[in-house]
C-alpha cells in the first residue's frame, strides 16, 4: 500500500485483525467451557503457600517499605543520568560545565542520603 493514505490503510488493518482475534478468542471460549463449571467446596478460599489462612485479610504496611522502593527508585535514576554523562564527557566541548553539573546533581543526591542515614530511615528493623 502506496501513496499518502497507505499508512492509515495498513494502521487500520492491524487494528481489525487485533480485533477480528479478540472476539474469536472469546468466541472459541465461550464455546468449548464446560456449560456448568464445577464449584467444589474451598474453591473461592485464600490460598498461601498451601497454608490454610491465618487472620484476616487487612494487613497494614510500613511506610518503611515505599522509602526503600523510593531510594532505590531515586538511585536507579540517578545510574541511569550517570552513563550518558560518561559517555558525553570525553567529546570536545564539554569539559568543566559537565564536571560541574554533574557534580551538582550529586551533590544533591549525597545530602537526600545523607538526610535518609541521619533519620535513620535506612536501618532495617
Amino acid at each position: 500500500m502506496t501513496g499518502y493514505l497507505g499508512s492509515y490503510a495498513t494502521l487500520g488493518l492491524l487494528l481489525l485483525a487485533g480485533v477480528l482475534f479478540l472476539v474469536v478468542a472469546f468466541t472459541a471460549n465461550r464455546v468449548l467451557r464446560p456449560a456448568r463449571p464445577a464449584d467444589p467446596p474451598g474453591k473461592r478460599a485464600s490460598y498461601e503457600c498451601g497454608l490454610d489462612p491465618v487472620g484476616g485479610d487487612w494487613a497494614q504496611m510500613q511506610i518503611r517499605y515505599y522509602v526503600y522502593a523510593y531510594l532505590y527508585v531515586l538511585f536507579a535514576v540517578e545510574a541511569v543520568f550517570l552513563f550518558p554523562w560518561a559517555v558525553v564527557f570525553d567529546r570536545p566541548g564539554f569539559g568543566m560545565v559537565t564536571v560541574v553539573e554533574m557534580a551538582i546533581f550529586v551533590g544533591v543526591l549525597a545530602l537526600g542520603l545523607l538526610y535518609a542515614w541521619r533519620r535513620n530511615i535506612l536501618r532495617w528493623t
